[in-house]
């Protein structure tokens, strides 16, 4: 499950992000996927070089472009569930940084390894009048199976964010969900941030490796 979790993050990176002047807030989500998807390919090819010679400079180019399309306060409350009411505002501060961090790392190596994949776009769905909606795709290449993608996608002051991410209908919220409940139930809130402190700088140091 982690290796699906690391290729979801990766597509979310090749869909969702792109150039921080494009004006989304009056596209409609599925727009947003396609509009921006150029922009963030863009910038790999034309930083390659750079972030060959210095690859931990990833890490500014994934929080410029990725980190403004996530909602990470109510991906935080659904992938914590019940756990997020019992902790503390430090505990919440805590974990919503860890995560992101965990999401910024991942993405790194991943943006590394693009290698020019393609996306076919299906309609989004979206009921009417609703603030909810989720944009499938799919990633292809060429000698593989096409790889399904869906983004559940939410908009809060005018602006669409991704919340989950679902590969092959397993949903990265739910996966995450069961694993830090279990990390909580068997030693505590805080071993979870502990737990997570450890492998974002685990993911740190085998960047280059």
């Amino acid at each position: 499950m982690e290796a699906r979790v690391f290729k979801s993050l990766f597509l979310f990176l090749y869909l969702i992000t792109g150039s921080s002047q494009l004006v989304i807030a009056a596209q409609s989500p599925d727009a947003v996927v396609k509009q921006t998807s150029d922009g963030v390919i863009n910038r790999i090819e034309s930083q390659r070089s750079t972030l060959e010679a210095n690859p931990e400079q990833v890490y500014e180019l994934v929080n410029e472009l990725v980190i403004p399309h996530f909602d990470f306060i109510s991906m935080s409350k659904w992938v914590l569930g019940k756990n997020w009411k019992n902790a503390s505002e430090a505990q919440r501060t805590e974990f919503i940084e860890q995560f992101k961090t965990l999401l910024v790392r991942t993405y790194a190596r991943a943006l590394l390894e693009y290698s020019g994949q393609e996306v076919k776009y299906y309609p989004v769905e979206q009921k009417p009048d609703s603030n909810l909606a989720v944009v499938k795709t799919e990633l292809t290449s060429a000698g593989a199976q096409p790889f399904p993608v869906a983004y559940r996608m939410h908009q809060a002051n005018e602006q669409w964010k991704v919340v989950d991410v679902a590969v092959d209908g397993v949903s990265l919220v739910s996966t995450y969900r069961g694993s830090f409940a279990s990390q909580i139930k068997k030693e505590g809130f805080d071993s979870l941030i502990q737990k997570l402190v450890d492998k974002n700088e685990k993911l740190a140091k085998n960047l280059t490796k």
